[in-house]
């Protein structure tokens, strides 16, 4: 392997290992981000107390979705990781599209957490400083060092997100203590009892769930920078599921202890309340005011180690998708640490395109300063998290069309009846997301945008489908390598002595 791949479609560099990934991974959930923001908003309009158990059935469902996505990874090691799987498991064509659905939704994912990202920033130094910064220009200054450290060391990354993540598990530790220790009504166990999971509005609460664990599946990702690919991406996976399944129940009942079950629940709630003044008018009472100060710091650094985490998903699947000729070949050159930086400009250049757009279409919004959390934010997120659940229904089928035709030792839990769990629950989920679209967004009734932003998932996928078959007689060559990735991986021996 040459020491200087920056004109190369080179593996990058395996520097990861098992903790390095997991806190990538953690970091795209964005831990306090979910609690103080994701939690508090669906208890109020779901109006149910099951969001707890909520999050145990999703990481439950996660995990054995996880048994088929690992066992792929140990036959597969590839940066493009659903799209390869998907090729490799139910035919090239399927993984063309599902290529595209990925990089639509990773990008909705990295771009939409900019609208929060800037709102929050503008808040804190408005309220701290008095000084008025337009969200747009924040969101352009995160964007460039964003881009700046996707185009470097990716264990640079690693580590910068490993210390903003235990710090925002630092903090919701202490307000998780403070809740139960002052529930501001008598304790109780009923937000993760199982007896919740069968309430009418269960569908909604899993709907909104889910979009708290998206980013579990990117250690798969990581495979071809990863130290042992065939242990590390499996580990991790399940490492991050459990932790972040585990610490989103109890965060969250937690939660609805230290605001009441009956408050947290009421779709009475005033706008100007509901959400993260919740978790923070708590934390106030209990825990001072320079400890909420803190808090929002690191509310605002959760969202920025999201954006970081999404950032160097979309920049691999570009790599991947590039080496592969289904992008521009020079899309897949990579720097001399090993960073595929070429992928990384290209999301960063795109986000900033689109960041503009938005500027532009806030001028004079009668929404003002909550502009880009209303379209930004809730519109791409939204979106994103139903094109990544749909495409892990889709990997689910292609673990079962992968074992069938690579027959292994690996026994049917793993090669058929867990690969059909998952499915079933998955396509579940993307139906209730479709059916309570309209709820995630917001919208007191249904509009165009209603049908538009699942039509953005869906559409790219169909033609990449009928793309992936064109490719067969236009493009052999590039359609026989489709979902291929990179040569043969080599022992991990030989891989350490051609970099030295």
């Amino acid at each position: 392997m040459s020491r200087n791949v920056a004109a190369t479609d080179a593996a990058p560099t395996r520097r990861l290992g098992v903790p390095a990934i997991t806190l990538m991974i953690i970091a795209a959930s964005a831990p306090l981000t979910v609690v103080a923001g994701g939690a508090t908003t669906a208890f109020s309009v779901t109006g149910s107390l099951a969001i707890p158990i909520g999050y145990i059935v999703l990481a439950i469902a996660l995990g054995i979705f996880a048994v088929g996505y690992a066992a792929m990874s140990r036959h597969i090691t590839n940066a493009g990781a659903f799209y390869a799987y998907a090729a490799q498991g139910l035919g090239r064509p399927v993984g063309v599209g599902v290529s595209l659905v990925a990089l639509i939704a990773y990008n909705c994912m990295q771009i939409g957490i900019y609208g929060m990202l800037g709102f929050q920033v503008s808040d804190f130094v408005s309220s701290m400083f008095g000084v008025t910064i337009p969200w747009w220009l924040v969101v352009i200054v995160c964007i460039a060092i964003v881009g700046w450290m996707g185009v470097n060391r990716i264990d640079l990354s690693a580590k910068v997100l490993g210390v903003l993540v235990a710090l925002e598990f630092l903090v919701v530790i202490v307000f998780d203590v403070a809740a139960f220790a002052n529930p501001t009504e008598s304790f109780t166990a009923q937000p993760i009892s199982p007896a919740e999971i069968f309430t009418p509005a269960i569908g909604a609460v899993l709907a909104f769930g889910v979009a708290a664990f998206m980013g579990f599946e990117q250690a798969a990702i990581y495979g071809e920078e990863a130290k042992d690919p065939k242990r590390t991406v499996t580990r991790a996976t399940f490492t991050a599921v459990g932790i972040i399944g585990v610490f989103y129940a109890l965060s969250s009942w937690a939660l609805s202890l230290a605001i009441g079950t009956e408050k947290i629940t009421s779709a009475g709630i005033s706008p100007e309340e509901a959400g993260p003044p919740l978790f923070f008018n708590f934390a106030a009472t209990h825990l001072g005011v320079i400890v909420v100060d803190i808090m929002s710091v690191l509310f605002i650094t959760s969202v920025f180690a999201a954006v970081v985490s999404f950032h160097n998903a979309v920049a691999r699947y570009v790599f991947s998708l590039g080496r592969e000729q289904l992008l521009p070949r020079g899309l897949a050159r990579v720097s001399r640490s090993g960073a595929p930086w070429a992928g990384s400009v290209a999301q960063t250049v795109l986000a900033l395109v689109v960041v503009v757009l938005f500027a532009i279409g806030g001028i004079g919004s009668e929404l003002g300063a909550l502009y880009p959390v209303i379209t930004l934010f809730t519109w791409l997120t939204n979106t994103g998290a139903m094109g990544l659940v749909l495409l892990m229904a889709v990997i689910a089928l292609s673990v079962i069309g992968y074992f069938r035709r690579n027959p292994n030792d690996a026994g049917p839990w793993t090669t058929l009846v867990s690969p059909i769990i998952a499915f079933l629950f998955l396509a579940t989920v993307y139906v209730l997301i479709v059916a309570n679209f309209n709820v995630l967004m917001g919208q007191a009734e249904t509009n165009a945008l209603t049908f538009v932003l699942p039509l953005l998932v869906v559409v790219p996928g169909i033609i990449g489908i009928v793309w992936g078959i064109a490719l067969k007689s236009s493009r052999p060559e590039v359609y026989e390598n489709i979902g291929r990735g990179a040569p043969d991986l080599l022992p991990d021996a030989e891989v350490l002595d051609a970099q030295h």
